[in-house]
């Protein structure tokens, strides 16, 4: 019997079970491959503010923002305090952004003339109109994350346990009336006071098991690799600015920007690509071709360095970009932890936290209205 079971160890579902655990509660973790196998493990690791737009994912963002730098004591997963740089190509792209920073409540930045580009990063084309820096932005190794966040869990916190559980699926739902008291599995039932699904991409069909509708998609976006280089050629994350306009695009269609950093390998990750193809993982060569363009076209240094390996996951979407976190009043003892689409390794410590405070009792440092669990069924009444 536990306090909270939690279906899902990725990297939000780790950080639920990390902060419930140091809220003193007995938790159990399900997942039905290994720690961080589905979204995590196909993360760039991105901690950003800076493509949130105004409003309660920023909000989140900042409070995670400030619990990952905290939880970067822990150590053992690459986190990089390294800054973000969005990037304008023409003069009235760069007012767009410097009218989104001045929007961006708590969050800091500071203007990037054209001509001072270089300053940040001196291997980046020449012609830019100018940039934001965002020294808050930073980056971790995503299944490193977990796997700490999960083993720190399970660490002592005064009474709090966890427990991991792997290669268990969920295939229902046990009920006391209309309260749910735990979970049928490939393995036998598990009981639990409460339970957190945080199944990512496949948290709507781990919600449908309670009867509860929860519109989460597959958005597939594929990630470059390149081989280690010698010398870092990029010092924080650089990005266009036609990403933070594709990360609210309800678009279904392919959409890709340029989206570039280094890792403490050596390699360079190059990204963006967002596209709702289900559950397809086809290797595209056409979007590695257009990322790996928009990345030369960016840094051209990259030209000469060869590309050793690509992979692809899938974001978990829901209609309005907002993940979904709370009770969920149509199935009592049912908490949800999904739908963070590309945000989920930098939204999961708030997410977590805040779970955790639901969990014990205790009044969330957000208001959680906007990520309530139900609110997709109002629009649709």
């Amino acid at each position: 019997m536990s306090d909270v079971i939690v279906v899902g160890a990725g990297v939000v579902g780790a950080a639920c079970a990390y902060y419930a655990a140091r809220a003193g509660l007995d938790v159990t973790v399900i997942d039905r491959g290994p720690v961080a196998g589905g979204t995590t493990g196909s993360g760039e690791g991105n901690v950003l503010v800076s493509d949130k737009e105004p409003g309660p994912e920023l909000e989140l963002a900042v409070l995670s923002n400030r619990l990952w730098r905290s939880l970067g004591e822990l150590g053992g997963f690459e986190y990089e305090p390294k800054g973000g740089l969005v990037v304008a190509e023409t003069e009235e792209v760069q007012r767009q952004l410097a009218d989104l920073a001045a929007k961006q409540q708590d969050v800091e930045y500071a203007l990037v003339a054209g001509t001072s580009l270089r300053d940040h990063e001196p291997h980046l084309a020449e012609g830019l109109a100018g940039g934001v820096y965002y020294p808050q932005d930073a980056q971790v190794q995503p299944m490193l994350a977990a796997a700490t966040l999960l083993r720190h869990g399970a660490g002592k916190f005064g009474r709090g346990k966890l427990r991991l559980r792997l290669g268990v699926t969920v295939t229902g739902f046990l009920r006391s009336g209309d309260r749910v008291t735990g979970v049928r599995t490939s393995d036998g039932d598990v009981l639990g006071d409460a339970v957190v699904n945080a199944a990512g991409t496949w948290g709507g069909e781990v919600a449908a098991l309670a009867g509860v509708n929860l519109p989460v998609l597959p958005r597939r976006g594929f990630v470059l690799v390149t081989e280690p280089l010698r010398e870092p050629l990029i010092r924080h994350k650089v990005y266009t600015a036609a990403y933070v306009t594709n990360v609210a695009s309800d678009s279904e269609g392919l959409e890709t920007s340029a989206v570039v950093e280094g890792t403490p390998a050596g390699t360079v990750l190059i990204g963006a690509s967002r596209e709702r193809v289900g559950f397809d993982r086809t290797t595209s060569v056409p979007v590695l071709a257009r990322l790996a363009e928009q990345a030369v076209a960016l840094f051209p240094a990259l030209g000469e360095v060869r590309a050793i390996r690509s992979y692809c996951g899938f974001r978990p979407y829901c209609p309005d970009h907002l993940p979904v976190i709370g009770a969920d009043p149509r199935a009592p003892g049912l908490y949800h932890a999904c739908g963070h689409e590309g945000a989920g390794i930098g939204l999961a410590p708030a997410t977590g936290h805040l779970l955790a405070q639901l969990l014990s009792e205790q009044r969330p440092d957000l208001d959680l209205h906007p990520f309530r669990p139900d609110r997709f069924a109002e629009e649709a009444a």
